[in-house]
């Protein structure tokens, strides 16, 4: 992945924010961010409950984000249209996104998959690398963790409040004592990802750094620092159940390392390198192989036992970000920079089985529902798009709004679906609900 450094740093910062496309636009998102005159505007900032948006609200008419379009001189359909003639989409290797065009599937837009249930504008969501977006992760329908700042939280969305459970802004050390753990710890982490599942929660950080945390204890379990290269930050983290029942987490990092920690010893278990900066790494459901993406336009699906690569995988045209596997253990994901996902099937790693477009940028996180159904693929900003699995990715519910994504993530139970929003103004968490045809019991959710 990019250096955080000199002109990817000057992009990150044009990529965030929203274009002034219209004198209005903009001075109507400053007055929000540093407060008006307005009666309603104050009283949305004192209550935060009232700023959110509800499902009965967007029933209503009222847009998710809660952006005013009716005290504005631009239309909502106007500002989408100029967004996505204006976005600009990060690439390693010029025009991937425009020469990958030639190979996506055409697919039937107009599914309705999850419903938009709450925008939680009290939950601030934030990023500290463009590239890099697994902030955001459900362990229940209605328990979120994500980072916001310096902190990680926890958002419970019944009862509508959030909680710190890791803040490292100043020094975080380890309370237990285990072999090879780093007890003098960290201080002023910059978290680049995370995982949580379970009780565990995983950190990872811009120098190497990996915090693990057990919901369930006080204080931090463990420290270690993966590396003290210069280009060390921890790209991506996945945690699993190994066969024998212990959980494991895999980091992914810019030295071109994948490193496996055992949760039960509190070890290193594995280390493998690869010829260039690993962004992301899945494991399969059987815990055999894994899908290896990096800087690289070709992928890896290697042995997890020895790191020895099984096959390479071509098609794509850039930096891949984004992996994930479908829990049948037989098909998988990969996302890149060149605005595509593309859908593998281990039968026949020749080609790709399906090719699905983004519309405005790459395709930065990708989860599948635990039950098979559905996979969310996220774009930088904007756009996330949910799939229908079962039936071959024909058709696709669009997510549409406005503002960075920091991550999505389905519950375990496939009920809830979050994505995280970054921006000055209009930054939350979105919440939206799986569509059943009992719909009549919502009365008592």
């Amino acid at each position: 992945m990019s250096h955080y450094q000199g002109d990817d740093a000057e992009y990150m910062e044009d990529e965030y924010e929203m274009e002034d496309v219209d004198d209005d636009m903009d001075e109507e998102f400053r007055a929000r961010e540093m407060g008006s005159d307005s009666d309603i505007d104050e009283y949305d900032y004192l209550n935060n409950k009232v700023a959110d948006t509800s499902a009965a609200d967007a029933r209503n008419g009222k847009d998710i984000q809660g952006i005013p379009w009716e005290r504005l001189s631009i239309t909502r359909d106007k500002y989408r249209q100029t967004r996505l003639e204006q976005y600009k989409n990060y690439e390693n290797i010029p025009h991937s996104g425009e020469d990958s065009k030639k190979d996506c599937k055409i697919t039937e837009k107009g599914g309705m998959y999850y419903e938009f249930r709450r925008n939680s504008r009290s939950v601030k969501s934030t990023i500290l690398h463009f590239q890099l977006r697994n902030l955001v992760w459900a362990t229940t329908k209605h328990d979120v963790y994500l980072m916001s700042h310096f902190s990680v939280i926890h958002w419970s969305s019944l009862t509508c409040s959030k909680a710190d459970v890791l803040d490292v802004s100043g020094h975080v050390a380890p309370t237990e004592k285990h072999p090879g753990s780093l007890l003098e710890g960290f201080t002023q982490t910059q978290v680049s990802t995370l995982a949580v599942k379970d009780n565990l929660l995983v950190a990872g950080g811009f120098q190497g750094e990996l915090i693990c945390k057990h919901l369930d204890r006080p204080g931090v379990s463990f420290c270690s620092r993966t590396t003290y290269d210069d280009n060390a930050i921890t790209n991506a983290v996945e945690i699993y159940d190994s066969p024998s029942g212990a959980v494991h987490f895999t980091a992914s990092n810019n030295d071109c390392g994948v490193r496996d920690f055992d949760m039960e010893k509190y070890q290193l278990s594995k280390h493998f390198r690869f010829p260039w900066p690993v962004n992301h790494t899945s494991l399969s459901p059987d815990g055999k192989l894994l899908t290896i993406v990096g800087d690289s336009p070709d992928g890896m699906l290697v042995d997890s036992s020895s790191g020895k690569t099984v096959t390479s995988l071509s098609g794509h045209l850039d930096f891949s970000f984004a992996s994930a596997w479908h829990p049948d253990g037989v098909t998988f994901a990969t996302g890149n920079q060149d605005k595509t996902c593309r859908i593998w099937d281990v039968r026949n790693l020749s080609k790709s089985l399906a090719v699905l477009k983004g519309n405005l940028g790459a395709i930065r996180s990708i989860r599948y529902t635990s039950d098979g159904q559905y996979m969310a693929m996220a774009e930088p900003a904007d756009f996330v798009h949910v799939y229908d699995v079962k039936n071959g990715y024909e058709k696709e519910q669009e997510i549409d709004f406005f503002g960075e994504i920091s991550g999505v993530s389905f519950s375990p139970d496939t009920e809830a679906l979050y994505i995280g929003v970054w921006d000055r103004t209009y930054g939350s968490l979105l919440e939206y609900g799986r569509c059943r045809n009992y719909s009549y019991l919502d009365s008592f959710v």
